[in-house]
């Protein structure tokens, strides 16, 4: 069993749904937003010959600066304790990616999943930049992956389920000729980093936890350009597309409301610095902030 399974099973065993209240959903976006703050200065510095050790140092002194500590550093999950502030993760790497002395070079995907814990609170989401110019099949990727988050989002809203969020992904990047990771979820999120419910990039609508205003969820589509298998290298943490071939992540906080659901996090610090490597849905991005 994989270390990812040990800690669903653990959570399900402790934690149950803990719906938020105005205070608490404030504060959430606080994280949010030092989440997002850091990642626009991290995006400054992704370009050719930047290596991913250099990025979580920037990262790292950042978020200490802003009076808040990185939310991955020192997690531990059995005995798998992860060293570093962010998750950078390339190319056929999917998520959990350990800062090393890799270069990066023209051309990679850079998946960047990044974490804060503020006044008690945690922010956690993240983001696939583009090394200068992608293949075309990359950024067909990266299209895909950020619809499917949006059609995802779309569905967070009470009286619906953690399953009519996961179809809205599944069905949008399959249809688009992609494949849906099955062996990662996205979570809730709170005064601890990872909550219940689990949220799958693969489902039936109608099934799953009936969604409630105040629930607070990660909703991230971990989407493979190949397979949908994954294998973990020997650091016990980096989870690879088993076929080699690249894969996009991305992720947003957002809470459950009546009449339309509020995204605490905000890909505008992040493309105010760099361009993204997808076309944004303007419509359909300005209904969710």
């Amino acid at each position: 069993m994989r270390w990812w399974s040990h800690l669903w099973n653990w959570i399900r065993g402790h934690s149950m749904v803990h719906l938020k209240s105005q205070r608490e959903i404030d504060r959430l976006r606080e994280s949010a937003d030092l989440v997002g703050q850091t990642l626009a200065e991290v995006a400054r510095h992704i370009e050719v010959g930047t290596t991913l050790a250099e990025l979580d140092a920037i990262a790292e002194d950042y978020i200490r600066t802003h009076g808040a500590e990185p939310a991955f550093k020192g997690y531990q999950v059995g005995d798998h304790v992860f060293p570093n502030t962010l998750c950078t993760s390339v190319n056929d790497a999917v998520v959990h990616g350990i800062p090393t002395g890799y270069a990066l070079q023209e051309g990679d995907l850079l998946s960047i999943d990044c974490g804060a814990k503020l006044n008690g609170y945690y922010g956690d989401w993240g983001y696939t930049f583009g090394v200068g110019a992608i293949a075309d099949e990359d950024a067909a990727l990266c299209q895909a992956t950020y619809e499917s988050l949006l059609r995802g989002i779309e569905q967070a809203v009470p009286n619906q389920r953690v399953g009519d969020i996961s179809h809205a992904i599944q069905s949008h990047c399959e249809a688009n000729g992609f494949s849906v990771v099955r062996d990662l979820v996205g979570h809730g999120i709170g005064q601890s980093l990872h909550e219940d419910p689990q949220v799958p990039n693969y489902g039936s609508p109608g099934r799953g936890r009936l969604l409630k205003p105040g629930l607070s969820i990660c909703i991230e589509p971990m989407i493979n350009r190949g397979g949908a298998e994954v294998t973990t290298d020997a650091d016990g943490w980096t989870v690879r597309a088993a076929d080699g071939r690249p894969s996009a992540h991305y992720e947003h906080m957002v809470v459950v409301h009546e009449g339309r659901p509020e995204v605490l996090s905000d890909f505008r610090y992040i493309e105010e610095v760099v361009d993204p490597p997808y076309e944004i849905d303007v419509l359909t991005e300005s209904t969710t902030r």
